[in-house]
C-alpha cells in the first residue's frame, strides 16, 4: 500500500490507498483471487496444485465469512482446478465463480497468427479451449481471418503459413508461459490486461464473449468440470456459454483435456 501511495503524485487522479482486511470484501461486487507462489520455470501448472489449494483454502472461507455475495474471479494457477475449488469452498452458484481460463492463451494465439499472416490481431477470430496448460486445444475449424476460414486461406495460398502444423502451434502457445518464466520469473502484463478486460465486462454488464474457465453442464459433451470456453459475461457473471460445433477430432481432443483435469479434481477433494 505504501509503495502504491508513492505513485499518487503522478496518477492524474485522487485516490485513497490503504492496507485492508477481509472485511473490506463484505459488500464487494467482485473479488479477484490472484495469489500465487514462485516455482521452477519448468514446473507444470498442475503440479502447483497442492500449494495453491492450501492458500485458497485459507482465503476463500475468510472472504465468505464476511458475508461476501459477489463474484469470484480466479487467476491463481492451475486456474481451472482452482476455480472449481473456489466454487466448492464458497458454495456460490457456479455462474458467479469464474477463472481467467484460456483468455490469455487465446490472446497469444491471435497474436501468433496475426504476426504470421501479417494482419492486425483484431482481424483474427480464434479461440483456445480446454485446460489452461499442456492439455489445451485449438479448434482450427473455427479459426478465421476477417470472416474467411483459415482452411480456405491456406487452400488459396499455402505459403501464407508454410508447413502449417496445428498441433505444433498449439504446443507453442501452451509453452510460451514457461519460456517467459525462464527469463523473467513469471508472466505479468498479459494476464493483467486479460483480467482487467474480464472485470470490465462484468462490472459494466457488457455481455461480452470471452474464453474463461466456466462450469460445463453438458456443453461440448462434458459436465461438472471447469474448462476454458467462450462465455457471455455480464453483471451476474456467466450469462451463457457459447458452444462451437467441433469436428470429431476436436471433440475428442477436448474430452482428453477434460479427463486430465478430472484426474486432479479427485486429488483436491
Amino acid at each position: 500500500a505504501t509503495d502504491l501511495q508513492h505513485s499518487l503524485g503522478f496518477s492524474g487522479r485522487k485516490m485513497r490507498i490503504r492496507d485492508g482486511s477481509y472485511y473490506d470484501c463484505a459488500d464487494a461486487d467482485l473479488c479477484v483471487l490472484s495469489v500465487g507462489a514462485q516455482f521452477a520455470p519448468n514446473t507444470p501448472r498442475l503440479d502447483r496444485m497442492d500449494h495453491a489449494a492450501t492458500m485458497l483454502g485459507r482465503i476463500v472461507p475468510s472472504v465468505m465469512a464476511t458475508g461476501f455475495d459477489g463474484i469470484f474471479l480466479v487467476v491463481t494457477n492451475p486456474v481451472d482446478l482452482m476455480t472449481w475449488l473456489v466454487q466448492q469452498l464458497s458454495g456460490l452458484p457456479d455462474t458467479r465463480v469464474i477463472g481467467t481460463g484460456t483468455a490469455l492463451d487465446t490472446a497469444r494465439l491471435r497474436f501468433y497468427l496475426a504476426d504470421a499472416l501479417d494482419v492486425d490481431p483484431r482481424s483474427v477470430t480464434a479461440c483456445v479451449l480446454g485446460e489452461h496448460g499442456e492439455e489445451q486445444m485449438i479448434p482450427w475449424s473455427q479459426v478465421a481471418v476477417a470472416g474467411k476460414p483459415l482452411a480456405a486461406i491456406l487452400q488459396d495460398d499455402p505459403e501464407r503459413l508454410p508447413g502449417f502444423d496445428g498441433e505444433a502451434i498449439c504446443n507453442t502457445i501452451a509453452e510460451i508461459t514457461y519460456n517467459l518464466a525462464s527469463v523473467k520469473g513469471a508472466t505479468t502484463f498479459g494476464i493483467a490486461s486479460i483480467t482487467a478486460e474480464i472485470i470490465k465486462a462484468i462490472l459494466q454488464d457488457d455481455n461480452r464473449i470471452l474464453p474463461v474457465s466456466a462450469m460445463l453442464h453438458g456443453e461440448y459433451g462434458e459436465e461438472d468440470v471447469y474448462m476454458g470456453v467462450p462465455a457471455v459475461l455480464g453483471a451476474a457473471g456467466v450469462k451463457e456459454l457459447v458452444e462451437y460445433h467441433l469436428n470429431d477430432a476436436e471433440r475428442a481432443r477436448f474430452a482428453r483435456s477434460a479427463q486430465a483435469l478430472r484426474q486432479y479434481m479427485t486429488s483436491i477433494s
